[in-house]
């Protein structure tokens, strides 16, 4: 009964702050790898969730995927960048070891936000090179797939060694506990859909920062975005492993295609 409170509270919450054109962090992702614009077929999706999850049981790094029909922030990507990674607590505890890869199709960017404890082994060079070297190429041949497998690929072995692996990731070791995170992004979902059908009738005003029209995140069906996590049984999910105080200095760098 608390929690279904606490999903009714944060839902007023969402109308609240953006009838007011604030920005609204998304939730946290229920899996590694995220595509909420349809980019990916579910088959890829799975494969590179799963070679994420595993990677953090070898190394216990942290590497999430997440994908965007469209930006819907008032401030910069970079900015946008480093307070979602914060929000999400993209890293072990005591070792600040998370990476997270966020691309925005409508707007053709990228960045790469790495935390305090890869910045070594991922320096804004490294994440410039990824961005603009490997995945932007395959991006610009229309080959989502392609560009996101490389990029992954390019992630792991760039942070390969830096950290050893407990053999489970986060969420295992807690039971799983992604099922929270799934309840908390459904009513961000429905949130952002009542908030763009107000707006329509107001007077046509949509929630995406005057970038063309409400930004909406759907959650499974055929060709319309997808979170990995959000599938059931068989599916890795994330859970940030993080706690106050890590996080990242601003390390990472983005590029366009």
């Amino acid at each position: 009964m608390k929690r279904i409170v606490f999903s009714l509270t944060t839902l007023v919450a969402f109308v609240a702050v953006a009838s007011h054109g604030a920005e609204v962090i998304p939730p946290k992702p229920p899996g590694y790898f995220n595509d909420y614009a349809g980019v990916v077929s579910k088959a890829a999706a799975l494969r590179f969730n799963e070679q994420l999850a595993q990677f953090e049981r070898e190394t216990s790094d942290q590497v999430v995927v997440a994908i965007f029909p469209t930006f819907s922030s008032n401030s910069s990507i970079q900015d946008f960048a480093q307070r979602t990674f914060q929000a999400w607590k993209v890293w072990q505890a005591g070792k600040n070891n998370g990476v997270v890869l966020f691309v925005f199709v409508r707007e053709h960017q990228m960045w790469i936000q790495t935390g305090y404890g890869l910045e070594g082994a991922l320096p804004d060079a490294t994440c410039f090179d990824i961005i603009n070297n490997v995945i932007r190429p395959k991006f610009r041949a229309g080959d989502y797939t392609g560009g996101l497998e490389a990029g992954i690929n390019a992630v792991i072995a760039a942070t390969r060694g830096e950290y050893k692996g407990s053999g489970k990731t986060v969420a295992e070791r807690r039971g799983n506990a992604g099922a929270p995170s799934l309840l908390f992004f459904i009513i961000f979902v429905v949130a952002l859909m009542l908030i763009s059908r107000v707006m329509r009738r107001l007077g046509g005003y949509s929630y995406s920062s005057g970038r063309g029209g409400p930004i909406f995140f759907p959650v499974g069906g055929s060709g319309g975005g997808w979170s990995s996590g959000a599938g059931g049984g068989g599916f890795s999910s994330f859970v940030g492993g993080g706690s106050i105080g890590g996080g990242s200095g601003g390390g990472g760098a983005g590029g366009s295609w």
